[in-house]
């Protein structure tokens, strides 16, 4: 069977992690788990070093054994399985190509453990050099290769025997900020052509952002949210993701009345604002309001809009950056807001110490519950 047939893209198999654990003595590197990914679906495992994203895919893998839990591929329990039986492409950060042998010979390697005529393993080979722009390398040793071409291969090598899924461990890690980029269109549209299911691990957020159906936030050894980008940037679930999926200021308040998704918030310093969000409890309720830098608008008091919220703030700080500047504004209170916007939207950028009005839109403003570790910074 070849990747494509008659036109249509084949759909890879679904994954499903149920109540996984892993402890390494009294410590839980993860615990209690749960996650679907559903066919040709690509969802990213986003977390800080230490969150459990990368023991997570080891364990899907079949690297690392769970402790407690049960692992399907394609309906099929597979946590006894060894790594070689469960039909998985994976592309580690170091490439991990055989030195000694060319980059055909390389793809062709798990082909041949497969017992692939030869005929076939050479058609393979060629298709799969072909999907990753490579298709001249064949000849070449991984040394006379760059290091995205290198990646390139390691990727050909994982889809060359056409997997279940793929499971990618920081493959853009080690290679430079361009390139990664560059890299990045490339497994998006690898995704696009196979129709495979992908579970990529990353600790870069807009890597997560850009590539993924969904993204899984993980914390201590959990999920702390799996939703589409868009929902984890604008709809955080706890001001922890907030804080570690992007920038983000936290309004603490009280609840002074609420209709529905649209929440009247009393700000520590008396102010009202409007918000919305899904959080429960009534009249009293303790919350946290985020509120991107990007939303955040500034002006002087004469050209301030009735509309949304208006704050009188001082400028403490300026960062100019070329396309961004970059703000912290301090309100009556001594609350710190970090705004961004487009330096053309600035014919000037304000002086230290200049007062300036702070506004934004109602539908700015998201409630999540008060927590104690809101505003830390996730490290």
């Amino acid at each position: 069977m070849s990747m494509e047939q008659d036109g249509k893209t084949r759909r890879g198999a679904e994954l499903c992690l149920q109540g996984i654990s892993k402890f390494y003595g009294a410590s839980a590197a993860v615990r209690d788990l749960d996650l679907t990914v559903q066919p040709g679906e690509f969802v990213t495992l986003l977390g800080a070093s230490g969150s459990g994203k990368t023991t997570t895919l080891m364990m899907l893998a079949g690297f690392t054994s769970p402790s407690a839990g049960r692992i399907t591929i394609g309906g099929k329990d597979v946590t006894a399985l060894p790594p070689a039986k469960r039909d998985l492409g994976v592309v580690f950060q170091n490439y991990a190509l055989f030195p000694h042998l060319t980059v055909a010979q390389n793809l062709a390697f798990p082909l041949e453990m497969r017992r692939m005529p030869r005929a076939r393993i050479d058609a393979e080979v060629k298709r799969a050099l072909d999907l990753v722009q490579l298709g001249d390398k064949g000849g070449r040793y991984p040394r006379e290769l760059s290091g995205g071409q290198q990646q390139r291969i390691a990727l050909a090598r994982a889809i060359v025997f056409e997997p279940q899924a793929l499971l990618m461990d920081e493959p853009l890690g080690a290679l430079d900020k361009n390139l990664r980029e560059h890299m990045q269109v490339e497994i998006k549209r690898l995704h696009t052509s196979l129709g495979a299911t992908i579970v990529f691990v990353t600790h870069d957020q807009e890597e997560a952002l850009t590539l993924s159906d969904r993204v899984a936030v993980m914390q201590d050894g959990r999920i702390a949210q799996i939703a589409p980008a868009r929902v984890i940037y604008e709809q955080p679930a706890s001001a922890w993701v907030a804080g570690f999926v992007g920038q983000s200021n936290c309004l603490p308040g009280t609840i002074e009345q609420q209709d529905g998704l649209d929440t009247v918030v009393r700000l520590a310093s008396g102010e009202l604002l409007r918000a919305r969000g899904n959080v429960s409890g009534g009249a009293g309720t303790k919350v946290v309001g985020v509120l991107r830098p990007e939303r955040i608008r500034v002006g002087t008091a004469s050209a301030a809009s009735a509309a949304g919220a208006t704050l009188r703030a001082t400028v403490v700080d300026t960062l100019y950056i070329g396309h961004t500047v970059k703000l912290g504004l301090r309100l009556a209170d001594g609350t710190i807001l970090r705004s961004q916007s487009t330096s053309d939207g600035h014919d000037s950028v304000p002086a230290i110490g200049t007062q300036v009005d702070v506004q934004w839109e109602p539908g700015s403003v998201w409630l999540v519950p008060a927590d104690p570790a809101a505003g830390q910074e996730a490290h």
